[in-house]
């Protein structure tokens, strides 16, 4: 019975280029004088270095240790000495570096101690833990840490399980050799998988122009004696790889702007994600090495097996690089980024090095003015408006490209591949969404610089209320205690008072001193509780002057002011 296949929008039809490298079966490549691997070469936070200049490492020991809630681990490719750990340039188009581990291999190529598990009676909360430190992530290219994605959805299992061998983009043909050549040991990292995500069935979806593929792992299924999984040859179109376009195409689900695909019931792996969790789980090998396409302008095109931090133009000289070669191109010519020089090394997401010439990749021609065809919009498998975008980013009104949906955009290039205009659409559409970034970034300091300096100028204006209400309370005490200490030294009346009147009351003048001698009394009382600093040298006199002009500020600050007559 065959099953039913769905369409997605858009999508073209470029050139593939795949024959070319898959005459000759994958080859091991020579350990290079050095190796250099990167510290972060995966979706989330940096791997913190575990190992110094001057430490011997064994194949396979953990040299970089997972950091924060997403990230994974990274590990030596080979054994030998640690000579550097420093930034170093990676393999970006931007040309910045990053932290890296710099190995001098011995030639010896040992192993160090591996663990191994057994995922049948794992739990699965032990597994994915053991594929993180494994460093195992998505080999597809986006690099995500798998034990991140093999969780259950809401319900606890999962309805299907995606497995991507499409490998649309032309020229790569890395997914082609693997399925042909180690179809049964990716099918039981397959099932482990299964087995973690309590999927219900399996669909291994293979682009229709690859069926040496595709009969490779129909008949590594047979012979598992396996049910509920199933080799599905789809449509060849670009770019039918990309997980919601594979999804669409083998369930017929469309997923929604903000939603994943486990809210319904799938989720989807590459080929090679399930190679490595195999050797994971069955030898506990981490993520080492990866298959690699050398194609372009090379004598032999063909895939190789390439330790990570592995050179590139190490790896392009097996293949004959030509003389007139003047870049390498990290994936395809659809959405590859060119590299910013030879000598950068291979990392998890190295798919494909692409070599190119100015025959193979001539200079684009000059860009005209946007004619408003639409037909980037008939072509693009996110259903977007790619010249609305256009306009917006071109004018750097990033707040309208957002409203057309701009971070849809999966850059395919689709839209670039069939303007008429020679428009780079995509670099647009990249320009817009690293300067919203970027505003966002900025902004968020902003916010954060705000708040601080909101926040310090309430506290001080707290402490100033709080020193301003203590300084009121200590007056008030005090005039409260030079009224009672007045009144206590008026209440004793005269020896000699008149018999037939009543006492009369103190006058302005009598009460004045009686404020002086009690507010000199109280200097005296404290100045004898604690000696004043600075004075041990003052004579009598002179502490006697000072006593009185204390005496008398205390009298101005406990003596209300006299109304005008």
């Amino acid at each position: 019975m065959l099953r039913k296949l769905f369409k997605f929008h858009g999508g073209v039809k470029p050139q593939t280029n795949k024959v070319q490298s898959t005459t000759q079966p994958i080859a091991p490549v020579p350990l290079p004088e050095r190796l250099v691997i990167p510290l972060h070469q995966a979706v989330g936070g940096h791997p913190r270095p575990l190992v110094a200049p001057g430490d011997k490492v064994f194949k396979g020991q953990r040299i970089g240790g997972a950091d924060g809630s997403l990230s994974s681990a990274v590990h030596a490719s080979t054994s030998g000495i640690v000579r550097d750990v420093a930034p170093a340039l990676m393999p970006h188009t931007s040309g910045l570096t990053t932290l890296s581990v710099v190995i001098e291999p011995d030639g010896e190529d040992r192993w160090g101690e591996l663990d191994k598990v057994n995922y049948r009676t794992t739990p699965p909360d032990e597994l994915r833990d053991f594929l993180r430190d494994a460093g195992v992530v998505g080999l597809g290219g986006a690099v995500f840490p798998s034990y991140a994605k093999l969780k259950p959805g809401k319900e606890g299992r999962l309805k299907t399980l995606v497995i991507n061998g499409a490998e649309c983009e032309p020229f790569i043909t890395c997914d082609d050799l693997l399925m042909r050549e180690r179809a049964a040991d990716m099918l039981k990292g397959i099932v482990a998988m299964r087995h973690m995500l309590q999927a219900e069935e399996v669909l291994i979806g293979i682009e229709d122009n690859k069926p040496e593929a595709v009969a490779a792992v129909q008949t590594a299924i047979a012979a598992s004696g396996q049910t509920g999984i199933e080799a599905v040859a789809i449509p060849t179109r670009y770019p039918a790889g990309g997980a919601k376009q594979l999804i669409r195409v083998l369930t017929g689900i469309e997923v929604p702007h903000g939603r994943r695909s486990t809210d319904f019931g799938v989720q989807c792996f590459n080929v090679g994600t399930a190679y490595s969790i195999f050797e994971a789980l069955e030898f506990g090998r981490p993520l080492i090495s990866r298959v690699v396409t050398v194609a372009g302008n090379v004598d032999l095109p063909r895939n190789y097996e390439v330790l990570i931090g592995t050179p590139m133009d190490h790896v392009v000289r097996l293949s004959g690089a030509r003389a007139d070669t003047d870049r390498y191109i990290m994936g395809g010519p659809m959405m590859g980024v060119r590299l910013p020089a030879f000598d950068v090394p291979v990392v998890k997401a190295t798919n494909c090095i692409l070599v190119g010439s100015p025959a193979l990749f001539p200079p684009p021609p000059p860009e005209m003015p946007c004619i408003r065809c639409g037909e980037c919009a008939k072509a693009c498998p996110a259903d977007l408006a790619p010249f609305e975008m256009y306009w917006f980013s071109r004018s750097k009104n990033f707040g309208k490209a957002q409203e057309y949906h701009l971070f849809d955009c999966i850059e395919c290039g689709c839209c670039s591949f069939v303007c008429p205009s020679h428009i780079p659409l995509v670099d647009y559409f990249r320009f817009s969404k690293s300067e919203i970034w970027a505003r966002e970034r900025d902004k968020s300091s902003s916010d954060a610089a705000r708040d601080r300096f909101e926040f310090k100028n309430f506290r001080q204006e707290r402490e100033k209320q709080e020193k301003a209400e203590k300084l009121a309370a200590k007056a008030a005490a005090t005039r409260e205690k030079v009224a009672a200490d007045s009144q206590a030294g008026t209440a004793n009346p005269a020896a000699e008072a008149p018999d037939t009147a009543k006492p009369t009351a103190p006058s302005a003048e009598d009460t004045k001193r009686a404020l002086i001698a009690a507010a000199m009394e109280k200097a005296r009382q404290q100045k004898a509780q604690v000696a004043p600093k600075n004075t041990e040298q003052l004579s009598a006199e002179t502490q006697a002057d000072i006593d009185a002009i204390e005496a008398r500020r205390a009298v101005s600050a406990a003596t209300p002011p006299t109304p005008d007559a």
